[in-house]
């Protein structure tokens, strides 16, 4: 049996109602409150309309018959948001409030959405960026300064108008999707269209369970709290959280919009945390000098792990060194792939995580595709996954083409990824074709910044590649050329202050590698191999 997020939250807080599903700042949610919370907040949705259109059996898989709503928020509240959605058979998407207003705009046109739910905040910030055709907005109270929005309803009364409505909700079905937003190369963002009883099994710990009584014995028993530290408007933030909620074990969830490792450990002192899930070297830095401090009780604490970007061997070596016994766990999959494989550390004289234990379903596929590749094999191919995935990308019938593939009459989803696995089932990682970036787990894609860059007015030719770096595992570096002014233009921020104008703040290069002339190949295209060399060899002028 399939089951969806919404009845899985139902089921538990009917076997544990009182247990702590989300702690997050000030507020403290039991699994009996966030499910009448949601219902509630799914009634008003469906009250108003909200829902599916058009069943999964009579549509493409790049296509979705469920209205959207668009989630503009910080972490209080989000999983509430996203389950409600999933109750009212309407679609949660996920978007970065990193994006400038444009890119916003640019994001929401595409999906489309008849809802917004949004903290004041960011609805203040965005609000001339909302699209046509949004028909409901719901505002929730996260700054005493920020006035009420106008033609908003507020969080409250939309769940007071829930609890009044004498409606009934839909029947749910695992058919029902999630759309969790990517980033695409020409800047345009993918939705990767997911079924939720896949989803569910394969990004959020979850099962295919005979009989609700399954879950009910499952969660009896949930051990320390989970703390997700990463955004939940990520998709690596959000499933790990709802990896640890769908077991039913509290979740706390990070109460501050910007990364301080200080608050971090406070938080894992106050509420006894066991297990923590973050992002990579970005944050991992902080980290290490705020446990170096002693401030702080963090004996609690047995395990780390990292989703969006890997621990480098350096950083794995100090946290065993300061947390003697914490297990450290590197996550490897992507928003289209679900868990593709992870890596712990083992207790060896290395005290660093050795290589990927793939996941059942992940396999290796020849460079043309034609077939699988064995364990041992010496060729290099492509890291793919079978059995559950996405049904494809919204609105984007030709990509979903070029990633979910067949091989040998089964279908699979490409993650980018070149490598092989060893006889001893090892997944060993080769490296990715595709021009992505992964800067303190953002991804960038470099012909977006290139786009950028290339209107400014004294550059003429540019490649961004990425650079390696102790704070953010890589970061993002250009390499220009361009007329006399192009100097000047960086040293005094005009350059800078153009990027800032047009990209979110982690897309702007963290520096800008002039040069003569930007080598290209025989066919036109940039050569980027020779672009990161000269970036991490060269430094003529920043832009930072």
């Amino acid at each position: 049996m399939e089951w969806t997020v919404g009845t899985v939250i139902d089921a538990i807080a009917d076997a544990i109602p009182d247990r702590l599903m989300t702690i997050c700042g000030d507020r403290r949610s039991t699994y009996r409150e966030a499910s009448e919370r949601t219902t509630a907040l799914a009634k008003f949705l469906v009250s108003k309309g909200f829902g599916t259109h058009t069943e999964r059996a009579d549509l493409q898989p790049w296509e979705c018959g469920q209205d959207r709503v668009a989630l503009i928020m910080h972490n209080d509240l989000y999983p509430d948001a996203f389950i409600a959605c999933s109750k009212a058979r309407a679609v949660p998407v996920n978007v970065n409030y990193h994006y400038t207003p444009t890119e916003i705009r640019e994001l929401l046109d595409y999906v489309a959405p008849r809802a917004v739910i949004g903290h004041r905040t960011l609805l203040a910030r965005f609000a001339g960026a909302l699209p046509d055709g949004v028909d409901l907005i719901i505002s929730i109270p996260d700054d005493d300064d920020t006035p009420p929005i106008e033609d908003t309803i507020e969080f409250d009364d939309a769940l007071a108008q829930g609890r009044s409505w004498d409606g009934d909700l839909p029947a749910v079905t695992p058919d029902d999707v999630v759309m969790m937003c990517t980033g695409g190369t020409t800047g345009r963002p993918k939705g990767v269209l997911w079924r939720q009883g896949d989803q569910y099994v394969v990004s959020m710990n979850g099962g295919v369970h005979a009989h609700v009584d399954e879950i009910h014995q499952k969660v009896q028993y949930a051990g320390l709290p989970w703390f997700a530290v990463s955004p939940l408007m990520h998709a690596a933030g959000l499933l790990t959280a709802f990896a640890g909620i769908l077991n039913g074990q509290t979740a706390v969830l990070y109460d501050s919009t910007k990364f301080d490792p200080h608050r971090v450990l406070a938080t894992i002192e106050r509420e006894k945390v066991g297990l923590m899930t973050m992002v990579g070297d970005a944050y991992a830095v902080g980290l290490i000098d705020a446990i170096r401090s002693g401030e702080y009780d963090v004996s609690t604490l047995f395990s780390v792990a990292s989703g969006g970007a890997p621990l480098n061997v350096e950083h794995q070596k100090t946290l065993r060194e300061l947390l003697p016994g914490v297990i450290l766990v590197n996550g490897y999959g992507s928003t289209e792939t679900g868990n593709v494989a992870f890596g712990a550390s083992e207790n060896d004289e290395t005290n660093t995580i050795v290589g990927f234990t793939p996941h059942a379903d992940t396999r290796i596929a020849s460079e043309d595709l034609d077939r699988f590749l064995e364990p041992g094999d010496e060729e290099d191919g492509w890291v793919v996954r079978q059995g559950r995935m996405p049904l494809g990308y919204f609105k984007d019938p030709e990509a979903t083409e070029r990633t979910f593939r067949t091989v040998n009459g089964v279908r699979v989803v490409q993650s980018g990824d070149r490598g092989r696995i060893s006889e001893d089932g090892t997944l060993l990682l080769r490296g990715r074709d595709s021009l992505v970036i992964n800067t303190g787990g953002e991804k960038v894609f470099a012909e977006e910044v290139e786009e950028v860059l290339r209107t400014f007015a004294h550059i003429d030719d540019v490649l961004v590649v990425g650079r390696s770096s102790d704070r953010w595992g890589s970061e993002v570096v250009a390499v220009a050329a361009g007329d006399d002014g192009l100097v000047a233009s960086i040293e005094s921020g005009e350059l800078q202050r153009y990027c800032r104008d047009k990209l979110a703040g982690y897309k702007v290069p963290k520096e800008v590698v002039v040069v003569d002339d930007v080598r290209r190949l025989g066919n036109g295209k940039g050569d980027y191999r020779w672009a990161k060399a000269t970036a991490t060899e060269t430094s003529e002028a920043t832009v930072s």
